[in-house]
């Protein structure tokens, strides 16, 4: 139990996808401008890393590594995670249309969202078992949620600002990401204190 809690910690707060890995970036500047379409992007990346995470690690560890073919494992992620999107999307919207309008674009876009891939990398290189590969891609999509939401809500606030001409539009969305990174630099070595802990 408390190593699935370092993991969290780890996942969401210590080293986040977006503020201390980079990984998501498009997404996290794209669709940041509203709190109701960061939610639904929030919710679509929670759904889809999640299942992606299992799928790949069930195609390296029952298809790839048995079979030598660990090499190519990048180029199959990218292809299962892919189809996996593409598949989803055509199931929820014959069998869940309200959930599919729901989500609308966002689920398609999630193909292009490195921080799928980079979870299904992270798995892959650490070799962990299914349920921690699983539960760590679950972790990592909450984390990415959690910036997507709270950078959203400072945007918000700021299209009342009247910041200087030179930082306006995208400008001042990336200053204010990088503060908001290092914002978060401040929980470093906070999941290792709650390693020691848990000793």
């Amino acid at each position: 139990m408390g190593r699935y809690i370092v993991l969290t910690v780890s996942a969401v707060l210590v080293n986040n996808f977006v503020l201390s890995r980079f990984l998501g970036c498009c997404p996290f500047l794209g669709v940041s401008k509203k709190l109701d379409t960061a939610l639904g992007m929030s919710g679509a990346v929670v759904f889809v890393m999640t299942i992606a995470s299992a799928v790949t690690w069930c195609l390296d560890r029952w298809l790839l590594f048995p079979n030598g073919l660990g090499y190519i494992h990048t180029l199959a992620f990218i292809l299962v995670i892919a189809a996996l999107v593409q598949f989803i999307d055509i199931a929820m919207k014959r069998f869940l249309p309200p959930l599919h309008a729901a989500l609308g674009i966002f689920l398609p876009l999630i193909t292009t969202n490195c921080a799928v891939l980079g979870v299904a990398e992270m798995n892959y290189a650490s070799r962990a078992g299914c349920g921690e590969a699983v539960f760590f891609a679950f972790a990592a999509a909450i984390g990415f949620g959690f910036a997507l939401v709270l950078f959203s809500g400072i945007r918000e606030k700021l299209a009342h600002a009247d910041p200087p001409r030179c930082f306006r539009g995208i400008a001042l969305a990336l200053v204010t990401g990088g503060l908001l990174a290092l914002a978060f630099m401040g929980f470093s070595g906070l999941d290792k204190g709650l390693e020691r802990i848990m000793q």
